[in-house]
């Protein structure tokens, strides 16, 4: 038996679910893929996986060894790569979670541009607003916009992007346009639902009270609503480009100094990257630029180093 043979199938085992599916993946038997699983956890000493008529789960231990399993298996492929005809063909899989409208709008084109590029990755893209543990769920490398939490990660910021006021032709019309802060006071604000108090808006060490028709934790809903000329959005700038470009949405305040957004590349500390992980971040990187892209299309000057 080949000594990696048994842990390749406890992998499909635990990535699909399904004995079943694992062997049709790995074009096996059930029977082999079940007795590969079980020689490797007599091996361990441990029980990997919890069998029940309905179902399959991993057990802690299993979960663990998972993660180890996928490291020293996505090394072994990119070793072969290197030293094969393909130098700079990248294989295997690649994991990314990243934030669902930044996600759609910037991040899938790129991934699929990185995949044009490398026809012998498989990737997983999964988009959520939530903060995924990345070691607990597998992925190799996540998009976070914003402040980051204190964690075990290692981050690389990638760009910066403003949030901008901005609010419609038709809003600004009846309503006016406000003249400083404080004024947003006396206007209809459409609030970000990402904290116990969306109303609450911060600038450096002040907070601004607001109210407003609208809260949403999507902010797409927040630019719709605002194009719709129902109020006030303060949006990061890569929601209201286009809308802005083409005089959906005008920006306020335009005097005030933005507050900055950072855009990380996050990934579990390694002593050795792998190369499609590293290749992938330099990609978006270099797509994004800083300023970003979007950014120089509004015809905004470069963010100052801060």
């Amino acid at each position: 038996m080949h000594q990696l043979e048994p842990i390749v199938a406890f992998m499909r085992v635990a990535e699909l679910g399904s004995y079943t599916r694992a062997a049709e993946a790995l074009n096996l038997s059930r029977t082999r893929v079940s007795r590969l699983v079980m020689a490797l956890e007599e091996t361990l000493g441990v029980r990997l996986i919890q069998r029940t008529t309905r179902r399959l789960h991993l057990t802690a231990e299993g979960e663990r060894y998972l993660a180890h399993a996928q490291t020293i298996v996505q090394a072994l492929d990119e070793a072969a790569a290197d030293v094969g005809s393909g130098v700079s063909e990248m294989r295997g899989r690649l994991r990314i979670n990243g934030p669902m409208s930044f996600g759609v709008g910037h991040l899938s084109p790129l991934v699929a541009s990185f995949m044009a590029q490398h026809p012998g990755l498989e990737v997983r893209l999964d988009l959520n607003d939530r903060r995924v543990d990345l070691l607990e769920e597998g992925y190799d490398v996540a998009i976070r916009i914003g402040s980051l939490p204190d964690s075990s990660l290692v981050a690389r910021r990638l760009t910066r992007c403003r949030m901008l006021f901005c609010a419609s032709p038709g809003y600004l019309a009846k309503h006016g346009v406000p003249a400083d802060i404080e004024a947003l006071k006396q206007h209809q604000c459409l609030h970000y639902r990402n904290g116990p108090a969306p109303g609450d808006w911060r600038f450096g060490n002040t907070t601004l009270s607001t109210h407003g028709p609208l809260e949403s934790n999507n902010g797409d809903v927040l630019t719709h609503v605002a194009e719709a000329g129902l109020g006030i959005a303060h949006q990061p700038s890569f929601l209201v480009t286009e809308s802005i470009i083409e005089g959906r949405l005008i920006p306020v305040l335009t005097e005030l100094a933005p507050k900055i957004l950072d855009i990380h590349a996050l990934y579990p500390a390694r002593r050795f990257l792998p190369a499609k992980v590293e290749r992938f971040i330099d990609h978006l990187a270099a797509a994004w630029g800083d300023p970003p892209y979007w950014e120089r299309d509004m015809g905004l000057s470069p963010i100052t180093q801060q």
